[in-house]
């Protein structure tokens, strides 16, 4: 399949890029065969130990051409270290041009990677260990061509 060829290749593209020390937290998860069940709830654990940084949360998403949408509905439910829910909120996310059909992010094939952000300038309340949950929240169900979903957590750089 010549997806493996290309993921393998933009793999290695993203390791020897991604050595960033104001990252504190990136993972993503695979959708199984890119078919994105609303069942499928990929979650991520953060922990957090400096309360006195401020961070911004991106999605890290990546589709096929193939998909069929402009946007995507996305549920993120983010609990703290308490286990109390902080927020659960619906949001749409743009992947491509409404008008032309133009990807937005990063292509390689017919793969793209978008980065985008949720969260700007954010301060956690409390050190510990917060969970991000993630669930598509379109109609379509599955939702194909949805490669992998996940979450970066990064320290903002202070202005010089």
């Amino acid at each position: 399949m010549k997806f493996s060829g290309i993921f393998a290749v933009l793999l290695l593209c993203l390791s020897l890029v991604s050595c960033d020390d104001s990252i504190v937290y990136k993972a993503h998860e695979d959708i199984d065969d890119g078919l994105w069940y609303i069942k499928n709830k990929p979650s991520f654990k953060v922990e957090i130990t400096d309360t006195t940084q401020v961070y911004n949360l991106y999605y890290l998403l990546r589709n096929t051409l193939q998909y069929p949408y402009y946007n995507l509905y996305l549920t993120r439910n983010f609990t703290g270290p308490d286990q109390k829910l902080i927020s659960n909120t619906l949001e749409e996310v743009y992947l491509s041009n409404e008008v032309t059909g133009k990807p937005y992010g990063h292509g390689l094939g017919d793969l793209f990677d978008h980065k985008i952000p949720f969260l700007k300038n954010y301060r956690f309340s409390k050190a510990g260990i917060y969970t991000i949950t993630l669930s598509q929240s379109m109609r379509q169900n599955p939702l194909p061509f949805v490669m992998s979903v996940g979450i970066s957590v990064e320290k903002v750089k202070a202005k010089e």
